[in-house]
């Protein structure tokens, strides 16, 4: 049998119902205790969404009729799921989230022992053991045991304090989108000397106050405040908050190209990013810059393979390896506190970042028409570009061009679209890209 296609770019994700069910959690609880040898302990936790609840009881279940003890840790971000499964020597991790997608989807993200995400080669096997029943279920006096810790919540907060040095009285107003940061990431801050003032940081998995994607259309609230109240610096998480964004002290969100670049130089050594990063990461690092496909555990294999300082996403999603390997929205925001609590305003630093257009679209493209839609991509691409200097294939398309501007078309791993991105020094140039790349892509639909 041909094993299904479970995991996307950031694990299983999908609408409830109809792609995640309770079935699936179970099985993949299953799965996942095979793979493990049907022994050890896993670490669980979910995010805010009213359908986390059930799929937990349901892998919950899976894992210990397979024979696994399981760490119940509650709800909480993601990013302190990678952390306890170092911290409490558990053999793996499961977040229950579906990060910025909306309320009626969720999903399965799994992670290893050292906190960084499974890898496309661990989900493949999963998917194998899950394709062909593999799992089987312990005798009744072998089942695993359910524990709760609480105090690692605790642990957390106090090592993320400890990891930086922010001025006191740093005025930040925190968007916590009603997700899993709404609880930790207000205390952290506090707890690290700033004057905070929160936003949609009531927990909710309706998400009440805004989509959980940290985008300018649903920031407009932060930006608002911030400058209505004089503060230094804005944050805001994505719904499972390893991810972050910052609005400066205009108002403005912050272009994530740039800001991933302005974090980037506070590390020596070599940088790691993905195909979609732009030019002001190659003109602003310290080291070199290593490009790999989307997905945050893409990044952190090549951190850890080329011993790198640090690594992140545009997207917001960046890992510290200096703490643990899970992409951290909290740390991250709190790295940016104290880069603006030393250096001064935020919209004067990113100022000093170059910037040149970077345009991001996406099309609406069903699962099944993704493959078909890029199979003859690059053939149409070289015959409506004739200035292509190199083709990199390693996640989606990205084309170089003569003039250092630079194409990528690739498929969402998370959602039902073909997304573009591209960025020129030249606005009309950038335009020229943008509409012949959207003119193929949509002929091709």
């Amino acid at each position: 049998m041909a094993a299904k296609k479970l995991f996307g770019t950031s694990g299983i994700r999908g609408k409830i119902a109809s792609e995640v069910t309770c079935e699936l959690a179970l099985n993949v609880g299953k799965s996942l205790a095979y793979y493990l040898g049907n022994t050890g302990s896993v670490v669980v936790g979910y995010d805010t969404r009213t359908t986390n609840m059930m799929l937990e009881h349901a892998i919950c279940a899976g894992l210990i009729e397979s024979g696994v003890d399981v760490i119940k840790i509650g709800m909480v971000p993601t990013p302190l799921v990678g952390y306890a499964c170092e911290k409490l020597d558990a053999d793996a991790g499961i977040m229950l989230t579906a990060s910025h997608n909306p309320s009626q989807y969720n999903g399965i993200k799994l992670w290893n022992k050292n906190g960084m995400a499974y890898s496309q080669n661990q989900e493949r096997e999963i998917e194998e053991i899950y394709a062909e029943k593999s799992y089987i279920s312990v005798s009744w006096d072998k089942v695993g045991h359910i524990n709760v810790n609480e105090e690692i919540k605790d642990q957390y907060i106090d090592d993320l304090v400890d990891m930086v040095n922010i001025k006191k009285g740093l005025k930040v107003v925190i968007d916590c989108a009603s997700g899993a940061g709404s609880e930790i990431s207000p205390l952290v801050f506090r707890k690290a000397g700033c004057e905070v003032t929160t936003i949609n940081s009531q927990p909710d998995g309706f998400f009440p106050g805004r989509n959980p994607e940290p985008n300018a259309e649903n920031l407009q609230t932060l930006m608002k405040t911030v400058v209505a109240i004089g503060a230094d610096l804005g944050i805001a998480h994505d719904g499972d908050a390893d991810r972050m964004i910052t609005v400066d002290e205009k108002g403005n969100i912050s272009p994530f190209d740039s800001l991933l670049a302005l974090i980037s130089k506070e590390f020596e050594g070599d940088i790691v990013t993905t195909v979609d990063a732009g030019l002001c990461m190659d003109e602003s690092v310290n080291g070199d810059v290593i490009r790999t496909p989307v997905g945050d555990v893409n990044v952190a294999e090549v951190i850890i393979k080329k011993d790198a300082s640090f690594g992140g996403e545009p997207s917001g999603t960046w890992l510290h390896p200096d703490f643990c390997m899970c992409p951290d929205g909290i740390l991250s925001g709190l790295r940016m506190a104290e880069v603006v609590s030393r250096d001064g305003k935020l919209s004067e630093l990113l100022n000093n970042i170059p910037s040149y257009p970077n345009i991001r679209e996406k099309i609406t493209c069903s699962k099944e028409a993704k493959v078909k839609v890029m199979e003859n991509m690059e053939e149409l691409l070289k015959n409506a570009f004739d200035d292509i200097e190199d083709i990199n294939s390693i996640d989606g398309l990205r084309l170089t061009f003569s003039d250092d501007s630079w194409l990528l078309v690739r498929p969402s791993g998370t959602e039902d679209y073909i997304r573009i991105t591209l960025e020129s020094r030249d606005q009309q140039r950038a335009d020229y890209i943008k509409n012949t790349s959207l003119e193929i892509i949509k002929q091709n639909l």
